[in-house]
């Protein structure tokens, strides 16, 4: 089967491509912040390659740009990037990847490539949907890295592009045909609030995680609560 064969069949393989893309141009924004925070291009580049975490990068940068500490800096991305870790266990359950694959897989294990894997029900989608995904978006946003290293000043402030909303757009369209009925619209909903209750109350990227451990623990206690109620009828 050929590439546009695959794009042309392969539901996953579209929606792999378009958060590659929309992901991928984000890092224009990533590049030009870095530099404004006292990175050279080189340093920059290297934190898109081999760090590529998002959340991570900005989380370091910001550190950096705030006057903290690189241990500090490092400490805030190694805290943000802790999720990729449970990412990783899922996706070797799903993929099982061998040899060189491994590899690869662990360092495109990201939020964008284990939603398109984990939203497929056909094995092969789950592949083709991961790949695709990782993939494209460590390729386009280390190129869109350099782009905005090398751009520096000329682009002036990055929200003028619209390039803040483009990672909450994706986000937005990987979660929306996940809300269907009740349970999930309210964990959403609380985790929500609790995210904009503690943006004044805690650093950057710490108030999505609490709202991550919110919605595992609703998570842990429906399920323990399953079995209660089937006992009780």
């Amino acid at each position: 089967m050929n590439v546009r064969e695959l794009v042309r069949t392969s539901p996953a393989t579209r929606a792999g491509l378009s958060i590659a893309v929309a992901t991928g141009a984000y890092g224009v924004s990533f590049g030009a912040l870095g530099t404004a925070s006292g990175l050279g291009v080189p340093e920059v580049c290297l934190l898109s390659l081999l760090l590529f975490s998002g959340g991570s990068q900005f989380a370091f940068i910001g550190v950096l740009a705030g006057g903290g500490s690189p241990a500090s800096a490092a400490g805030a991305a190694t805290l943000l990037g802790l999720r990729n870790g449970v990412y990783g266990m899922q996706v070797n359950t799903l993929l099982r990847p061998r040899g060189w694959r491994r590899l690869a897989a662990a360092q495109v294990t990201i939020d964008e490539s284990t939603a398109i894997a984990l939203g497929q029900d056909d094995r092969a989608e789950q592949g083709r949907g991961f790949w695709t995904a990782g993939v494209g978006v460590f390729v386009l946003w280390n190129l869109m890295t350099l782009l905005g290293a090398l751009a520096g000043d000329a682009l002036g402030d990055p929200r003028r592009w619209g390039l803040d909303g483009a990672a909450v757009a994706a986000f937005l369209g990987l979660l929306w045909p996940r809300l269907r009925g009740r349970e999930p619209w309210a964990i959403a909903t609380v985790c929500a609030v609790v995210t904009v209750l503690g943006i004044p109350l805690v650093p950057p990227g710490i108030p999505i995680l609490v709202a991550a451990a919110v919605a595992a623990l609703v998570g842990w206690w429906g399920r323990e609560r399953a079995p209660e109620e089937v006992a009780a009828r």
